[in-house]
């Protein structure tokens, strides 16, 4: 029986808010990283980050939530050599049709964070295959905080700004992130 469920040894543990409607209308910050931290996007030269194809890719799939899920908008992102952090606004009640007239455009009948994450996962995944020989570009999963209030907004603006800057000391940097791995050996 493989493939099957089983709650004693598949306990997979969630990282979202408990009774958490992510479908609300919200500010949300996110963080995906890219499989095993891989530099798969670009590099940081001179406190400022440089994509390549892929990464360049990304930046246009992240512009092009709203596209696809008419309820979300992106405010302030910054792409990173194997991270992406960005804010995606979430509004109930948005209008369900495409901006653009007479074509068909895939729209998302799901309203959640989760959705959108998602589909722009699936959307860079498949011209990554389509385009690169990497079959794999992400890492499981994503992280997210939900976004209370103003004071919280703008501690996140800062960090999302000054990410390049940071990229030195930054744990997700592969410099730091074997450092720390060797520190453990």
């Amino acid at each position: 029986m493989t493939g099957t469920y089983n709650p004693d040894v598949h306990h997979r543990k969630s990282i979202r808010l408990r009774d958490y409607d992510y479908s609300q209308s919200g500010a949300y910050f996110v963080t995906i990283c890219t499989k095993n931290k891989e530099c798969l996007l670009g590099d940081v030269v001179d406190g400022k980050i440089v994509l390549n194809d892929i990464g360049k890719f990304v930046q246009q799939c992240w512009l092009n939530i709203p596209e696809h899920f008419p309820n979300g908008t992106v405010d302030e992102y910054i792409i990173m050599p194997n991270h992406i952090h960005g804010i995606v606004i979430i509004t109930v009640g948005a209008n369900n049709y495409s901006p653009l007239q007479n074509e068909q455009l895939f729209q998302s009948p799901s309203r959640t964070i989760g959705s959108i994450i998602r589909g722009f996962k699936i959307g860079v995944t498949k011209w990554s295959r389509q385009n690169t020989d990497m079959y794999t570009l992400w890492q499981r999963n994503y992280y997210e905080h939900i976004i209370r209030n103003e004071g919280d907004m703008n501690t996140i603006l800062e960090y999302i700004v000054n990410n390049p800057l940071r990229w030195m000391e930054d744990e997700n940097n592969p410099v730091n992130f074997k450092a720390s791995k060797d520190l453990i050996r």
